[in-house]
This record gives structure tokens, C-alpha cells and sequence, in this order.
């Protein structure tokens, strides 16, 4: 190589090792505001998750937050009435503190609804009688944590259930072991408490879709494999699906290891 063109290389290779170990070393307590799009209001109680590193924070009466997070991970930003938002970390971001996120309001255009779904007299006695039952009985394993749903009391209810969790070829390959990085990261998700009081008041399965990287179709397919009840798929909350889903990942490990 040329004498005189070789410090001109050192200096542009410093110059990119430099900007490369800047770029590594933007990592830690990340600081912003979350606010309206409309007005620029701070919005206070949203709930913010790092998807990649599976840790949540809500804001504060300021709209302010702080959050474990590293430059490219991606934030989620939910709040009630407004559009969910996902942001990319940047350096900026934590070089220039106060970085403001804006979310927008959903317009809804609500037409009359007129809901009646039991014909209910106002004595208790007959109320209760009419009230619809839910007949997915469960069933638990010795030496498992949690039962397991196998719709209506029948003899072969229980085998239904063992072959559920004990065929490898329909849950382990077909469903679990499709995405084994995003069922690992069930366990994260469920000893973060910003995290499980977000998804105990969602109904939607949007924040898992999101956290699991998975469609409602395979949480839905997941759930049906393990013979979870149709009544439990379409009533439970977020966070019940969240550790339907871990109890039967799980517990699967554990008999296939045996």
C-alpha cells in the first residue's frame, strides 16, 4: 500500500470504530414523553413495552418515562382511545433527552346498539337459573401446575387432554417449535408486572401478537391444541391467554423430558 494513503486509512478506519462502538454503547435507562398528537398534551398511565428486551413502564402524570432499552430495539406504545404506536430506539434518543412521542386518537363512529343478552325478571332465583353455564371442565395432571380444559365431562376427556400435551408432532414442532425464541420470551412477559397488568386489561390479543411476534391465528391454534375451551379462547382476558399459553409450553417440556 501507498505510504501516503496508509494514514489516510487509520484515520478513516478510527473514525469508523469509533462511530461503531458510539452506535454499541447506546444502551441503558432510556428517557422520553408520550404525548397527544392533537393538542400535545402529556398523556399520563400509557403503557410502554420494549419488545425486544420484554420489559414495560407506564408514564407518569407528566408523560414522562423511563425504560431499559439499546439503540434499534422497539418500543409499544398502548393507551385506551388511542392508536397503538411502535418506535424504533435511535441514538438520539438518548443523546437528546425529552424526545417526545405523539400518539393519535381513534375516532369511532358509534351507532345505536341495543344489548340484550339475557331476559333477566329481577328475582335472583330464577335469574341464576337462566344464566348460561360454562361447561369446559378441567382436568389436572399430578405433578403439573395447572389443569387443562377438555370441553363437556366424557370418559375420554382425560386421554383427550394427554395426548394434547404429549404429541410432539402437533405441538411441539408444528406450533412451539416454529418460533422457540418468541416462546421463550413467555417467561419474561410473565415476571414483569407492567407487563401482566397491561395484558389483564386487554381483550384484544393485539399487545400479544406484538410481544409473541405471532398472529391470532397461531395463539388461537396454540390454545386449541392444548384443548383450551372455545367459551376460554373468546372471553379470556390477555394475561389468562398469556399463561394458558406458558402452563402448556411448559408443562410440555417437563413430560418430554421425562
Amino acid at each position: 500500500m501507498n505510504l501516503r494513503i496508509w494514514p489516510i486509512f487509520l484515520l478513516l478506519f478510527g473514525a469508523l470504530t469509533a462511530q461503531t462502538n458510539d452506535a454499541e454503547s447506546q444502551e441503558g435507562e432510556l428517557k422520553a414523553i408520550v404525548v397527544n398528537a392533537q393538542t400535545d398534551f402529556p398523556l399520563e398511565s400509557v403503557h410502554i413495552i420494549n419488545l425486544n428486551k420484554v420489559v414495560g413502564t407506564i408514564t407518569n402524570e407528566k408523560g414522562e418515562f423511563t425504560v431499559k432499552a439499546a439503540v434499534n430495539d422497539t418500543l409499544y406504545f398502548t393507551f385506551l382511545g388511542f392508536k397503538p404506536q411502535k418506535v424504533r430506539v435511535t441514538n438520539d434518543m438518548f443523546k437528546f433527552q425529552g424526545t417526545k412521542v405523539a400518539l393519535t386518537e381513534l375516532a369511532y363512529a358509534l351507532e345505536e346498539v341495543v344489548v340484550r343478552p339475557y331476559q333477566l325478571t329481577g328475582y335472583l332465583e330464577i335469574d341464576v337459573k337462566n344464566l348460561p353455564i360454562n361447561t369446559g371442565y378441567q382436568y389436572s395432571i399430578s405433578g403439573l401446575n395447572k389443569s387443562y380444559e377438555a370441553g363437556n365431562k366424557n370418559p375420554g376427556a382425560v386421554t383427550k387432554v394427554l395426548g394434547a400435551i404429549m404429541n410432539p408432532a402437533d405441538l411441539l414442532r408444528n406450533l412451539f417449535g416454529k418460533k422457540p425464541a418468541q416462546m421463550r420470551k413467555l417467561r419474561q412477559m410473565k415476571e414483569d408486572d407492567n407487563i401482566r397488568d397491561l395484558l389483564a386489561s386487554k381483550f384484544d390479543r393485539e399487545t400479544l401478537t406484538q410481544l409473541l411476534q405471532l398472529d391470532k391465528m397461531d395463539i388461537e391454534d396454540i390454545l386449541n391444541n392444548c384443548n383450551y375451551s372455545r367459551s376460554f379462547i373468546e372471553t379470556a382476558n390477555d394475561l389468562q391467554i398469556l399463561d394458558a399459553i406458558s402452563s402448556c409450553y411448559e408443562e410440555y417440556k417437563v413430560l418430554n423430558r421425562r
